[in-house]
């Protein structure tokens, strides 16, 4: 039971930090969408927001390389369930 608590909590941390990230895209566009003169706000908005994601992703790839790598270079044991 002990092995499987963090893949449930990391799931379901991510489940959440991504709905979050939906609704607040979602919210945003919907805003921009009362006025019709904002279409070009709109288009801004969800490109910043896919470069946030983009960004976030790379960040979060590295960091797991950065700890992969440590981790060998420590010569601990890593051992997935």
């Amino acid at each position: 039971m002990i092995d499987w608590t963090p893949i449930v909590f990391v799931t379901f941390k991510a489940f959440v930090l991504v709905t979050g990230m939906f609704f607040a895209i979602k919210w945003h566009y919907d805003q921009g969408k009362k006025d019709e003169n904002k279409a070009k706000q709109n288009r801004a908005v969800l490109r910043a927001s896919g470069k946030v994601v983009a960004i976030f992703t790379l960040l979060l790839l590295g960091l797991g390389i950065a700890t992969f790598f440590f981790v060998k270079v420590l010569g601990l044991e890593i051992i997935f369930p």
